[in-house]
């Protein structure tokens, strides 16, 4: 699953997922029906709209032995977050399509680790990183040390510690349009950890995170640019000059 913000805004994270997978030996396929998982209205409240949204994702993986997503955040809303919204439809049928289908939907380092069994993909990316861990992943999902451990398996990676990793970022959805000044203080405190690092490049699991501490660190010109983890995943940099 792409995902909203992957559709629309950073294509080349999807892309970069389905090129580890398709290098792993995965059958990938990337069902034209989707949409989204819905959790931008389930966390605003909006219950009664996001009904659809859920019947319609369940409806488009139906068929797949397991929906890999590139965000902690939309994995964490298909596996917790869909059964309050199956639950209070009232339909027995969907209840009993999502507690069949949820646990199917992995984030991509879950499935990568804990699926396939492999942290080494073959990856090389000669570069200092920083890794944040996105508080969906952290705290819904509860990566742990997943996306830590294919990191240290990348060829020439140099994986420095975040100062206060696990504090937010600040974006949380509709919370940074709602709390924006909020918001704005929670990324600046980010983006002074990531500088202070000393890292190239600030990885995360999240695209909608990247964005946040992303754009703090482009308007102070930190030099420090941001990748999705599938991206260095997929990387296969000599780190050779020309």
């Amino acid at each position: 699953m792409a995902t909203c913000i992957g559709d629309t805004m950073f294509p080349d994270v999807a892309k970069a997922a389905v090129t580890v997978l398709e290098r792993l030996g995965v059958d990938v396929d990337f069902p034209a029906a989707q949409t989204c998982c819905g959790q931008p209205m389930i966390n605003t409240g909006y219950f009664d709209e996001a009904e659809p949204v859920v019947r319609a994702y369940h409806r488009a993986f139906a068929d797949h032995d397991a929906v890999v997503l590139p965000s902690g955040s939309c994995a964490g809303s298909v596996r917790h977050q869909h059964e309050i919204i199956a639950r209070r439809s009232g339909d027995a049928g969907l209840v009993a399509t999502v507690e069949r289908q949820s646990p199917r939907a992995y984030e991509l380092s879950e499935f990568l680790v804990d699926v396939l069994g492999v942290t080494d993909v073959g990856a090389s990316f000669p570069h200092t990183v920083a890794y944040h861990p996105t508080c969906h992943s952290l705290r819904m999902l509860g990566l742990g040390d997943r996306p830590r451990r294919l990191l240290e398996a990348v060829q020439g990676l140099d994986l420095v510690e975040l100062p206060d990793e696990t504090e937010c970022c600040g974006f949380g959805g509709t919370f940074a349009l709602k709390n924006a000044e909020v918001s704005s203080a929670m990324g600046q405190d980010k983006a002074d950890n990531v500088v202070a690092s000393g890292a190239e490049v600030l990885v995360a699991g999240d695209s909608s995170c990247l964005m946040q501490i992303g754009g703090v660190l482009s308007r102070q010109r930190a030099g420090v640019r941001t990748m999705h983890l599938a991206e260095i995943l997929a990387a296969q940099e000599s780190g050779e000059s020309t």
